[in-house]
């Protein structure tokens, strides 16, 4: 049923982007327009598609705007000082009456209500062909699809709300106000569906800016296609199939007042294979491929390669962008003092011995009681001393800490003693110590671990001169695919020679020996619990910074361990060399409570039979 209720023109305007607004107040006579005004003309409607977009949270930039950097175990923001929600919530102060993000529940559900409106009225619109209202209306659907699984992934189990927008006037007893949970599994399966039906309608993939223009118009490039709904449906089954929501019996009482359970306590295999099936339907697409680019010599340059999946637009790798968006914040952020950045985004020092040695192996084997690090005899890497000469990605008197490593390092962090990559200025040496240019003692914008994020930012990029590259924020990538596919694969058919034939290609883009290759091959993991191994660490390093880890780490249940306890970083309360002393910044809660955000606390109070999170 299409809703006849109104909309004010003046919340109609908030909802529509600055450039706009203008056109559309000259177009309207008077101060109201009913939601059928809206839908008869394209403008009107293509405006109100945009907003349905902007749904989609812009999480490029950090702080209050995208916690899950800061909630991990791979980052710290500097804002999290007292004030900041990150910083709150990592040393526990938090509840279901905390608000904390409860704007992201509500934004969702108004998402989800517009792109309802939107499906239910486009197809009157006498200013499209047939066509475009087919298209149009999927993505609707996609965006719809979208901010679903944003509900569920954070929050858990949700209130699936159909095709029916609610009229603004209910009484508030009505039941249509008070409906209870939907199961996870009934959630998944609800988004899949819509994902399928949406794919139907959409184009295959943007490919080139050319192929884009002559197809369909300029602009279009940023909008669903069928590769996007394949890929936000394969990342929602492979967290399906995790231990959080498969078979998970410690939520066995996780119940709606009626008793109806809302995860499923019986383990299913047929989740993980649903998981592999959907990321392999992307790769025999044959539409994507890890991006690789070669240097001034024409030779294959690893770090150029992944530097620039973030930063060359379009490129073969990309499936899904946000185009609007902060990414000038971002950059502004991670860059040093000496560039007039902030300096306020720092990698842990548990993500910096995550990377792997230049020889593929990894550096730290584990911790012990006392937080000093396991270190791995064999594959070269020491704490102590300085390099005298410079290397391939190292200046000269560099901390052996940082020497050797991997392109993927080099390319994501920041550390005391690099070369700051613009070098339109010259030549400048990054000082995160004490008394150093993005030390404590010169300013409150620093780093508390003594490392600054370096992922998608560009090189071109001067915070000082207020330059900035504009370009899409990479939301879905290929590399994501091939990990999904893997991790899927082993947990349903170990041993299958695709494990490491697609593991492997990470590796090699990354610049680093594959499992089982080359002269000096390094061991393939031998056992399915040892691949698993291998294959989260992978995905550790090849998807960090990227909103990944959070999830991961509770997908799979492990964020007791990753997320509580001391957090590490060099020792920025002093100048070298004590500053090359790991040093405890922060001392993280997590609670089981913590895999969910709780329910906001207003929405139990309005609804009497929505039943809130485990643990709050």
């Amino acid at each position: 049923m299409k809703s006849l209720f109104k909309y004010s023109i003046g919340i109609f305007l908030l909802l529509l982007t600055g450039s706009c607004q203008e056109d559309f107040l000259d177009q309207v006579p008077d101060d109201r327009l009913t939601i059928e005004q809206v839908f008869m003309r394209r403008e009107t409607s293509e405006q109100y598609l945009a907003n349905v977009y902007n749904y989609i949270k812009d999480e490029s930039y950090l702080t209050n705007n995208a916690p899950w950097i800061g909630l991990s175990d791979e980052g710290d923001i500097t804002y999290d000082r007292p004030g900041y929600l990150t910083f709150l919530m990592n040393i526990g102060n938090w509840s279901a009456a905390s608000g904390y993000y409860d704007n992201y529940y509500s934004d969702y559900y108004k998402g989800i209500r517009s792109a309802t409106t939107f499906i239910n009225n486009i197809g009157g619109n006498p200013q499209f062909t047939p066509e475009l209202i087919t298209r149009r209306t999927a993505e609707a659907r996609f965006v719809r699809a979208f901010l679903y699984f944003s509900l569920l992934r954070t929050w858990g189990p949700i209130t699936i709300l159909g095709d029916e927008v609610l009229p603004g006037d209910l009484d508030p007893t009505d039941p249509l106000l008070h409906l209870p949970r939907n199961s996870y599994d009934e959630c998944v399966d609800y988004i899949v569906s819509e994902l399928d039906l949406a794919g139907q309608d959409l184009p295959l993939h943007w490919t080139t800016q050319e192929s884009n223009s002559q197809q369909y118009g300029v602009g279009e490039f940023g909008r669903a296609t069928k590769v996007a709904c394949m890929a936000l449906k394969s990342r929602l089954l492979l967290y399906a199939a995790s231990p959080l929501f498969n078979g998970n019996q410690e939520y066995a009482g996780f119940v709606n007042l009626d008793g109806k359970p809302l995860i499923n306590q019986q383990y299913s295999a047929v989740k993980w294979e649903r998981a592999a099936k959907a990321a392999k339907d992307i790769i025999d697409l044959g539409v994507l491929s890890l991006y690789k680019k070669n240097n001034a010599q024409g030779n294959f340059d690893p770090l150029l390669s992944y530097r620039s999946v973030f930063l060359d637009a379009w490129n073969p790798e990309v499936i899904f962008t946000r185009v609007s968006n902060n990414l000038p914040g971002w950059e502004r952020a991670s860059s040093p003092r000496l560039a007039s950045g902030y300096a306020s985004t720092g990698p842990t020092q548990q993500m910096v011995d995550a990377y792997y040695m230049a020889n593929g192996m990894r550096p730290i084997l584990g911790y012990n009681a006392n937080g000093s690090p396991i270190i791995n005899a064999q594959s070269g890497y020491t704490e102590t001393g300085f390099t005298a000469a410079a290397t391939k990605y190292t200046l000269p008197n560099t901390y052996n800490m940082y020497v050797n490593r991997e392109p993927r390092f080099y390319a994501n962090v920041n550390y005391n003693g690099a070369q700051w990559i613009n070098t339109s200025e010259g030549v400048k040496v990054i000082q995160t110590y004490n008394s150093g240019e993005s030390g404590p003692a010169g300013s409150w914008d620093h780093s508390r671990t003594g490392y600054i994020n370096r992922k998608n930012v560009s090189p071109a990029a001067n915070p000082r001169t207020a330059v900035n590259t504009a370009r899409p924020y990479l939301m879905f990538r290929y590399a994501e695919i091939l990990l999904n596919y893997v991790e899927a694969l082993n947990e349903t058919d170990p041993g299958n020679p695709d494990i490491l034939r697609y593991l492997n290609s990470i590796r090699e883009r990354a610049g680093i020996p594959q499992f089982g290759e080359g002269a000096s091959p390094l061991p393939v993991p031998g056992s399915q619990s040892a691949m698993r191994e291998a294959i989260w660490h992978e995905r550790r390093v090849e998807l960090s910074f990227e909103h990944m880890r959070y999830f991961d780490t509770r997908r799979w249940k492990i964020a007791e361990q990753t997320d509580a306890g001391p957090f590490y970083g060099m020792n920025i309360s002093a100048d070298p060399p004590a500053f090359y002393n790991r040093t405890v910044f922060e001392t993280r809660v997590f609670r089981k409570s913590y895999y969910f955000f709780p329910i906001p606390q207003p929405e139990i109070n309005k609804n009497s039979n929505l039943v809130q999170n485990p643990g709050y």
